[in-house]
């Protein structure tokens, strides 16, 4: 019989990325197509099924050797049943994806939500491998995250456990967020954030400063510039870079000390920043947690990239779908 193969889909709002994935996480393809968003994203699942099939017939693998679908999906989602009460950018509402897709393709469909999806992955074949505690952290537009408890995602009663960018770390004076309240973790250390408080700084400090000299070239700033700039020892940059640490350092620290993680796995494009952020970030960590909890874990940036929701798609459906569609 042919190696049994498990589906992983990464539902963004412009991509959708898909891989055939067997249980040792050895990857036989890996593609993607465009999100069509297009009738409130009627079409998704059907464009979706279409594609996975596609494929199989291409490596002439059938339904009997498919184990199912494990995909994450962006919104708000209810993981039992697989519906989906709001995805703003795809044009969800009250959507019953799991049905739709399992109707289209005939195979067992679990959901998960998109950052949740991405920490599974790191967990089995990414930074966080070998470790069943541990915390990811997607540092991009916003700050994402996803809490893994003896090998499994901590969901909480709603759904809503691992926002970890919602958190309330500026009490005084915090930016608006865009869940409605203010000093969110997003607001600060996010890569729109650490933009934000580098546009503040320039704005109240008139010294020199080579991030000052990019933004008169071009006009604007971002995350990235604030962190080149902090690795040429630029002291604006570095006071930039050092109080987003410090935001991200005690939110980490906070949750730490509830979860007592092994691992906390830093991912998104601002933990390209490497040292210049994770130095940093290390101590500010130490500092808010404590020396027991402290001692046991470690920071470290995540490995897949783009793959971390397609590999944490396939490990969903391997190890929750064992026993609807057995090897």
């Amino acid at each position: 019989m042919a190696e049994i193969m498990n589906i992983g889909v990464d539902l963004g709002g412009t991509t959708i990325k898909m891989a055939l994935i067997d249980d040792a996480g050895s990857i036989l393809d890996k593609w993607a197509i465009a999100t069509n968003t297009i009738d409130n994203g009627s079409h998704i699942a059907s464009d979706i099924s279409l594609s996975i099939e596609k494929k199989l017939a291409q490596y002439h693998l059938g339904q009997s050797e498919v184990r199912g679908i494990g995909m994450g999906a962006p919104g708000f989602l209810d993981m039992e049943t697989g519906f989906v009460y709001k995805a703003v950018n795809i044009g969800w509402e009250n959507y019953p994806l799991k049905d739709e897709l399992e109707r289209s393709m005939g195979v067992p469909v679990i959901l998960e939500n998109d950052a949740n999806i991405a920490a599974l992955g790191e967990m089995w074949l990414g930074a966080g491998k070998g470790a069943k505690n541990l915390i990811c952290v997607t540092l991009g537009t916003g700050v994402g995250g996803g809490i893994i408890c003896n090998g499994d995602i901590l969901h909480g009663v709603s759904g809503m456990a691992g926002e970890i960018g919602h958190m309330t770390v500026v009490t005084r004076d915090g930016a608006p967020c865009n869940c409605g309240k203010r000093g969110c973790l997003e607001t600060v250390s996010s890569a729109t954030g650490i933009r934000r408080l580098a546009l503040e700084a320039l704005d109240y400090n008139d010294s020199e400063s080579i991030l000052r000299d990019i933004f008169e070239e071009k006009g604007d700033i971002t995350a990235e510039d604030v962190f080149n700039c902090a690795r040429k020892k630029d002291p604006l940059s570095s006071a930039v870079a050092d109080k987003a640490a410090n935001y991200l350092g005690y939110a980490l620290g906070a949750i730490s000390i509830v979860t007592n993680p092994e691992k906390i796995v830093i991912g998104g494009g601002v933990s390209h920043a490497g040292s210049v952020l994770l130095n940093p970030l290390t101590e500010y960590f130490k500092k808010y947690s404590l020396p027991r909890i402290f001692d046991a874990c470690s920071i470290v940036t995540a490995k897949l990239s783009n793959d971390a929701g397609v590999i944490g798609g396939a490990w969903l459906a391997k190890t929750k779908l064992k026993q609807v569609h057995p090897a």
